[in-house]
């Protein structure tokens, strides 16, 4: 019977290994990454790229999946008018919450200093990953900030995952779609689909988050010692006080 069939595949999961469990890969590669972090500080720190790629992997994922995301979204509902009224309450309440969580987040930071027991030297730091924001503190004001949203092509918020140039192109594509009737429909249907296969990419890569686990610690026990355990353990309890708050 049809029950029958949809409780089969929950059985199987029941019934699933453990070490084929995603998270317990994971913890299993974090011990691994601490014991060659410790024994082997040296090939720790080269295993960096590990945790990088995996990091990498994810964030090449984020732009097409809310393009695909918003689009379908606004091109679903059809009501150009409801999509205001709800783009209006989702903004305010965006901004409200997001101001909110930002306090809180500011004051827990403050108060608690979850890095300052790293004692990282800032020279060691690779200033790239952060040059592009304090190029935009320096030099931008409300116009360019605004500017800045409006990409140089269609393709190129996609191709620099800008995530504001691609919600303004996403939010144009989905009313533009919304106002083509039934060939809009079939355009939906297609982003709908791409929006799927996207997150099954996410989901084959995250089957690769033992491997990034691994390769973090091991370099984060090369470089700092078996000490950062006990600070990124404070770090992880920091982020949870903050999230209860």
């Amino acid at each position: 019977t049809m029950t029958q069939v949809a409780i089969q595949p929950a059985v199987h999961r029941r019934h699933q290994p453990w070490y084929k469990i995603l998270y317990i890969q994971v913890l299993i590669a974090i011990a691994l990454g601490v014991l060659i972090g410790y024994f082997y500080p040296d090939l720790g720190k080269e295993l960096k790229p590990l945790g990088d790629g995996f990091i990498a992997l994810i964030k090449m994922m984020i732009a097409p999946v809310i393009f695909c995301t918003v689009v379908h979204g606004i091109a679903s509902i059809g009501d150009m008018s409801k999509v205001g009224r709800i783009g209006g309450k989702t903004l305010l309440y965006f901004e409200t919450v997001s101001t909110l969580a930002l306090l809180i987040g500011l004051l827990v930071g403050h108060f608690l200093q979850p890095g300052a027991g790293f004692n990282i030297d800032p020279s060691t730091l690779d200033a790239k990953s952060v040059a592009s924001y304090v190029t935009r503190a320096k030099e931008e004001s409300f116009v360019t900030h605004l500017m800045a949203i409006i990409p140089t092509s269609y393709f190129d918020s996609l191709a620099k995952g800008d995530l504001l140039q691609v919600l303004l192109v996403a939010i144009l594509s989905g009313f533009a779609i919304s106002h083509m009737g039934k060939p809009g429909e079939k355009i939906a249907e297609g982003v709908d689909l791409a929006g799927k296969m996207f997150f099954r990419i996410i989901g084959m890569i995250v089957q690769l988050a033992p491997i990034g686990a691994f390769g973090a610690m091991a370099f984060t026990i090369g470089s700092f010692g078996l000490g950062a355990l006990v600070n990124l353990g404070y770090l992880i309890f920091t982020f949870y006080l903050a999230s209860v708050l």
